[in-house]
């Protein structure tokens, strides 16, 4: 298949879409990097390092994000005997084997499809029935989906919820101005990990250049590892969007694809 030369930009947060835009451009492909979600760390961390310093109380561990797993083992020194680790998506494995806790170390639980990694997904690999009545810690961002320790607690677990970073929209600053014109004007493809960063440039994007180049970026080639973002960004008018599995190896594979 025919590689294409229109850009593509990676909009995960700066950390993650360094090593990624490297990659690309080892193989001759015009990445380019522009985060749409800013990640922060807490501006007070005693809640968060208190739960872990009791986490051989729990029985597993949810990790949200790749983001919920660094922001975590910065202050967990040593992973408990026995402890299952729960994840949703390639990424976060990578992370939590980045920090040491791979198969051979720790019980890992996560999504057998990597077309869809989700909370959804990943409570249809949990065993529910051995979890009830023990507790189960969910590591996440100050915001986000409840849906994960909703059906938990459904189940009879008991459930506990710790923030470990925060999530923002990047400053729009001149030089993020100029770059998301050049985006704009270059018709790049755009890889998006996050409905809410796709939320977010669409709010740019109006700020920035207006209406008819919402319009323009509607007709961009969107390339995305969820299916939940597929649908958001269907939702926005986008009709463009190359589906891939989770992971830097899919996401690779489908740019290096496009037609």
């Amino acid at each position: 298949m025919l590689q294409t030369d229109r850009p593509v930009a990676i909009t995960r947060p700066l950390a993650q879409a360094q090593p990624l835009v490297a990659r690309l451009r080892a193989s001759g492909i015009d990445a380019r990097i522009f985060p749409l979600l800013d990640i922060q760390p807490l501006p007070d961390t005693r809640e968060l390092q208190g739960v872990l310093e009791r986490l051989s109380e729990y029985e597993m561990v949810a990790f949200v994000s790749p983001n919920a797993v660094d922001a975590a083992f910065e202050h967990i020194d040593e992973w408990p005997a026995g402890l299952t680790a729960a994840v949703a998506g390639e990424g976060s494995r990578q992370a939590l084997a980045r920090h040491g806790i791979t198969p051979e170390r720790a019980s890992i639980v996560s999504p057998a499809n990597l077309q869809r990694t989700d909370s959804e997904t990943l409570l249809e690999v949990l065993d529910l029935p051995a979890l009830v009545g023990k507790k189960v810690l969910i590591i996440r961002a100050e915001t986000g989906r409840e849906l994960l320790a909703d059906r938990l607690r459904d189940e009879g677990i008991q459930v506990d919820q710790v923030a470990a970073y925060r999530r923002c929209p990047p400053a729009l600053s001149d030089v993020r101005r100029s770059q998301l014109i050049d985006l704009l004007a270059s018709k790049s493809d755009w890889v998006i990990t996050s409905s809410e960063a796709l939320r977010h440039l669409k709010e740019m994007a109006l700020e920035v250049a207006g209406a008819e180049a919402w319009i323009t970026l509607q007709m961009s080639t969107l390339i995305v590892p969820h299916e939940r973002i597929a649908h958001t960004a269907e939702a926005l008018g986008f009709q463009r969007l190359l589906r891939t599995a989770s992971g830097d190896e899919a996401l690779c594979a489908a740019i290096q694809s496009r037609p």
